[in-house]
Order: C-alpha cells, then structure tokens, then sequence
C-alpha cells in the first residue's frame, strides 16, 4: 500500500465523520509484534492496541482488542463473550474471516461484524490506536468513538 493511501477503515470514519488521526510506519515483515511497531512509530505501547481474531465454542468467532504490552486471558474472555472455550484462530484463517492479513487486522471494517471485546484498560486511554487495517497503518481514536461504533463489550480479558 502506498503512503497516504486510504483504507477502507479509514473511509469508514470519514464517512460518518468520526474524529481520528492517521499514522504510518515502515513495515519490518520479520517483526510483526506491537512492542516494535511501538518502537517503530514512537507510540507508546499501552495505546497499541492489537486485534485478535478468536473462536467461541458457543459464539464462534469474536475479536479481542488488548493493549499491545498485554496478552489475552482465554479463559476470561470465554466467560465474557458467554462461551465455555475461546482459542485465537489459525493463522490461515485470519484472512478469510477478516478480510486483512496478519499484522494488519483492524477492529472496525471486517467481513462481518463480529462481536468485539476491548480490553478494560481502554476506560483509561483519552485515545487509543488501531490498525487501519493495513501494515503500516494506523489509526488513533477514542476509546468511547470506536466503543460506540463497534458496540463493543468493555471487559476484563488480559492477563495479570
């Protein structure tokens, strides 16, 4: 993608004229994690978030949107979404039922509009950022806009 290309996440704001700031990196393929995009784009960790895509047993599949620094809780956040097992999906599969690859997953704009369940830190942050659903891409916004537009659960889902 190139720079000051717009993504479909980014036209969806746009469109229902959602405040957001746009922010974009270069792309290290060998280095996908959020503690290096922090690194990368001088953004602090804990306004990182990162989208995983997962399987309810009962639900099927869900999105968990956590601090970068952080790890999700499976088993907190099968209690949440009400399912007795949740696993994150293979990575095969991310691309299919999201739409974006690996690195690249955004919250808002998927093929479906799965349930989505954001970490309760984000009650916390005046903005957070997300992947514009592309690498290298991201879009800073706040909690309550991307909470309200997602109808997202605020839960406890990380680990300790």
């Amino acid at each position: 993608m190139k720079k000051g290309a717009k993504t479909n996440v980014i036209r969806f704001l746009e469109q229902r004229h959602i405040p957001h700031e746009t922010l974009e990196y270069e792309v290290d393929e060998s280095d996908l994690s959020a503690q290096h995009i922090a690194d990368l784009s001088g953004m602090p960790i804990d306004i990182l978030y990162k989208t995983i895509v997962c399987r309810g047993d009962k639900t099927g599949v869900l999105l968990a949107c956590i601090p970068g620094h952080l790890e999700v809780d499976m088993k907190k956040l099968a209690k949440a979404s009400h399912n007795k097992k949740v696993e994150s999906v293979s990575l095969k599969e991310v691309l299919p039922l999201t739409g974006y690859i690996r690195g690249g997953v955004s919250p808002i704009g998927c093929k479906k509009d799965y349930p989505l369940y954001i970490s309760e830190e984000v009650r916390m942050k005046e903005k957070i950022s997300i992947s514009a659903g592309a690498r290298g891409h991201q879009v800073i916004v706040t909690p309550d806009e991307l909470i309200q537009i997602r109808q997202a659960t605020v839960c406890a889902i990380t680990k300790e």
